[in-house]
């Protein structure tokens, strides 16, 4: 039972804050740069470049930590996710990469084709990370073919599936909205109005994507649920985060948009609470042979391991935390251009 915690139960719970971490954080940035191009002036894009420029790279932390706690806590599972995942992680990579190189590039010569070619880069490399999340976590949840050696035994055409596609596309439009409330909280005037019509339209793609991505997994995916048919008590955590979600063009509407930005956060967090309840205590399944899935037991490491790990996060976890609080006091308020601007 899930409330039987365990060493392996409390990393499959860190593990889980860490990537909830991530995608709370690393969203906004990745919403704010696949949308870029919807700003057509020069000086807005600079604006937006800048409201994410000082904290963008601090907030990939969460990901190398996450990858570093799925090897060190669940090895098994680290090798059969990277090795089945190789070309959409690749993919994902080359999408930071670029994001990365776009963003310091861009101001580094003033001719306008240099810029605008950059725009493209980021905005299409912040596309493609955002839909490459999407496409590898709709499949972790909906599982793969796995042989008896615990290895992936399909193509890398099977990720293409409906369920992969419909995550990715809500995944993406879960992040543009969240990116674009967070850039409506750091500009004025002009700009703000622009992004304020921007929330609201995001918000009613993720909204509709969200919506018929539920419908589908009601549908075609129905053990996905099995978990809150048996334990009604948790049937609180859906319920919250339908309240979060209808919030958010509530807030938006009313222009107060640090609640609206709350209101994403939680729904981010407790969208992932969700798939972590939903495939618990499975790592990785595989639906033609469950025997062959990959669990929080069968792929841990020794017990030894996992008490030194919980220290190590213990001590670890809350001083990025509190760094990355600093982070966004330092810089917190309206973004203003000057001479040391991107």
């Amino acid at each position: 039972m899930f409330l039987n915690i365990d060493y392996n139960v409390w990393w499959y719970l860190i593990f889980g804050a860490i990537i909830s971490g991530y995608a709370i954080l690393d969203g906004f940035d990745l919403g704010a740069g696949a949308l870029h191009l919807f700003l057509n002036k020069e000086e807005s894009r600079r604006i937006a470049i800048n409201a994410i420029a000082p904290i963008w790279d601090g907030n990939e932390v969460w990901l190398v930590i996450g990858g570093g706690a799925l090897f060190a806590g669940f090895p098994v599972a680290y090798a059969a996710i990277f090795s089945a995942f190789y070309v959409p992680f690749m993919i994902f990579l080359v999408g930071l990469i670029f994001r990365g190189v776009a963003i310091e590039f861009r101001s580094k010569q003033p001719m306008l084709w240099w810029r605008k070619t950059w725009d493209i880069v980021y905005c299409v490399s912040c596309i493609i990370i955002a839909l490459s999340l999407g496409l590898m976590l709709g499949n972790v949840v909906q599982g793969l073919p796995l042989n008896h050696e615990k290895e992936f035994s399909g193509s890398w055409t099977f990720f293409f599936n409906p369920f992969g596609i419909l995550v990715s596309i809500t995944t993406l439009a879960l992040f543009m909205m969240h990116g674009a409330i967070y850039l409506t909280m750091k500009t004025k005037n002009r700009l703000y109005a622009k992004l304020h019509i921007l929330a609201n339209n995001f918000t009613i793609f993720f909204v509709v994507s969200f919506v018929i991505t539920t419908l589908y997994t009601l549908l075609y995916i129905p053990h996905l649920s099995d978990f809150f048919r048996g334990n009604v008590a948790f049937f609180i955590i859906p319920v919250l985060m339908t309240l979060c979600i209808a919030n958010i063009p509530r807030q938006v509407k009313r222009g107060k948009f640090r609640y609206a930005f709350l209101s994403s956060s939680a729904t981010i967090a407790l969208l992932l609470i969700m798939v972590a309840l939903e495939a618990f205590p499975f790592l990785l399944y595989s639906p033609q042979n469950p025997e062959n899935s990959i669990t929080v037991h069968n792929a841990a490491s020794s017990e030894q391991t996992m008490k030194i790990l919980l220290i190590i996060a213990l001590i670890g976890t809350p001083l990025v935390g509190i760094y990355t609080g600093f982070v966004f006091w330092t810089f917190k308020g309206k973004v203003t251009l000057d001479e040391m601007s991107y």
